[in-house]
């Protein structure tokens, strides 16, 4: 199956595992989506993370454990909210100066920059702008 927008099929597995309340999502493997799951690991948004091999050979898979708090009848996922804001019919660029606040900094932005993928608090202290990926929070 030929996915158009992978980082955003990755982002729907992910919020709708958390809508249902599931420990666990797994998803198509790229080094872009282990990057983006890397920096939700460091942010505290999700548990952690694991590169397998999948149900054919040469496949892999990415699955993503989900992070909730709280006991087991008041469980709450940490993560509220994902939002793609660059597709592919519509690339957002920003410059160093100009990368946005989520939340007024209770989220986090995640860019694509030439020094890799990371946050917008990150790209503001290296001086460098990029494409925003996607907005969690």
């Amino acid at each position: 199956m030929n996915i158009s927008d992978p980082i955003a099929d990755m982002l729907t597995r992910v919020r709708n595992a958390v809508m249902i309340g599931q420990p666990l999502t797994a998803m198509p493997h790229s080094k872009v989506k282990v990057e983006i799951a890397k920096i939700l690991k460091e942010e505290g948004y999700i548990e952690g993370y694991e590169v397998a091999d999948g149900e054919r050979p040469g496949e892999k898979v990415l699955r993503v454990k989900i992070k909730y708090v709280g006991e087991r009848r008041e469980r709450k996922p940490v993560i509220t909210g994902l939002e793609r804001v660059s597709r592919p019919g519509r690339r957002v660029y920003t410059k160093k100066h100009d990368i946005p606040w989520v939340l007024s900094g209770i989220g986090v932005a995640i860019l694509s920059t030439p020094k890799g993928i990371m946050t917008g608090q990150r790209a503001r202290q290296l001086g460098v702008g990029g494409e925003i990926l996607c907005k969690v929070w």
